[in-house]
């Protein structure tokens, strides 16, 4: 299991494992937009979960 990214910022880090989004694996089960919504979780944040999830295929 790829652990999330390091770049995500603490409130977006927060919110995700408020969400129980602890790993990539979680991220890939989750839509990305649906993801935005979480509060703490901006445009940045998405931006780098994209990017590790394309360099982790």
């Amino acid at each position: 299991m790829d652990p999330l990214p390091p770049g995500l910022g603490k409130p977006a880090t927060r919110a995700l494992a408020l969400a129980r989004i602890a790993t990539l694996d979680d991220v890939r089960d989750r839509d990305l937009d649906d993801l935005l919504q979480l509060h703490g979780v901006g445009p940045k944040a998405i931006r780098i979960l994209r990017e590790a999830l394309a360099a982790s295929s």
